[in-house]
């Protein structure tokens, strides 16, 4: 074919193409930004948030609300009160009341999981309280939905919370030996939503709620890089450190009884202290007090996660990975009676303003 041929063959299937998609002119639609999932009496309750674009360019929500028996009648309920139809393409975060979580999250998913417009990405997290009430708030200038998705989202990068979305949640929950996790988040006023804790699953349902006060060390144990906060108490007083990298290796030495290695290597920058400037040879001990608290605390983690039951960290996964014929029937009482070997090496290379 002649080059000049091949421009006008090439700009002809331009031309037709765009024929072919179903497109939606974003004024003509309602787009859900948020969705929220609790339980009412025997039915459920669904709140889908809508973003108001106001004339002076602010934002605004409106939520749509229906009951029903089964999670895709609540859309199809809401669609005959829309005067536009709801999309959701653009979805950001979903929320589910605790007590939908507690009674088991992968039936509810199931509507995001056949849905090809929405992304893996999309955040999701357990209310304490009621989802509904989370999206009746006011938050920021932005909407609801945007503050929603960056309270989790600085947290993830900046501070404690562990890395979440749709994909790592169905990719724990599907994997053998490794259990899922998500936020937990509560209203604090109609301004402000706060993050609690971690909501532990036991397969599909919430058996616990981990303290906002132990995702520190949670985080070390699960996540690769980790940026975040943690106060230490030593002889000189409280100081802040915020961590700035990690290093962690993992080791299987022992099968009878299974025995882990977990060893962290920490670096970090001491941001604050309680009393007083601290000298240069005070500034290892505070090393040392952190690296004891670092490899305490993981410890009674795991050790706490045994009793119950649970896996959030993956030894089971990480264990059949380096064992040839692995049994997870055996596993479940092998779990409890494995032991756990954690240690610490922490290196503040940066004194902050009290340098």
């Amino acid at each position: 074919m002649k080059k000049s041929h091949f421009i006008v063959t090439l700009l002809f299937c331009m031309t037709i193409l765009p024929g072919c998609v179903d497109r939606k002119v974003i004024d003509d639609v309602n787009i859900a930004t948020g969705i929220g999932i609790d339980k009412s009496g025997n039915q459920f309750l669904g709140s889908i948030m809508i973003p108001v674009f106001k004339p002076d360019k602010s934002f605004g929500n409106f939520t749509f609300v229906s009951k029903g028996n089964v999670i895709r009648d609540l859309v199809a309920e809401m669609q005959k009160k829309a005067s536009q139809p709801i999309v959701s393409g653009s979805l950001d975060i979903a929320l589910f009341g605790e007590d939908v979580a507690r009674e088991g999250l992968i039936k509810t998913l199931d509507v995001f999981l056949r849905d090809p417009s929405v992304g893996a990405r999309v955040q999701l997290a357990v209310v304490d309280g009621k989802a509904i009430d989370i999206f009746k708030g006011r938050y920021g200038d932005r909407g609801n939905s945007q503050y929603l998705t960056q309270l989790l989202e600085h947290n993830m990068n900046q501070q404690n919370l562990p890395i979440t979305n749709l994909h790592r949640f169905l990719a724990n929950f599907y994997k053998r030996g490794q259990d899922p996790y998500l936020p937990m988040l509560k209203k604090s006023n109609h301004n402000l939503v706060t993050i609690t804790g971690l909501a532990l699953f036991k397969d599909e349902k919430v058996v616990d709620i981990l303290h906002e006060n132990k995702m520190f060390y949670f985080k070390l144990l699960v996540d690769n890089h980790i940026l975040g906060v943690v106060k230490v108490k030593e002889a000189h007083g409280e100081s802040t450190v915020k961590s700035i990298g990690l290093k962690k290796k993992m080791r299987l030495i022992r099968r009878d009884p299974y025995t882990f290695s977990i060893k962290i290597k920490l670096k970090g920058d001491l941001t604050e202290h309680q009393e007083r400037m601290l000298k240069e040879g005070e500034i290892r001990k505070v090393e040392k007090q952190l690296a004891k608290q670092i490899a305490r605390e993981c410890k009674m983690l795991i050790e706490d996660f045994q009793r119950k039951g649970i896996d959030p960290v993956g030894f089971g996964h990480f264990a059949k990975s380096r064992t040839r014929s692995f049994d997870f029937k055996r596993w479940n009482t092998e779990y409890k009676n494995a032991k756990f070997k954690v240690s610490a090496d922490v290196h503040l290379i940066g004194h902050g303003v009290v340098e």
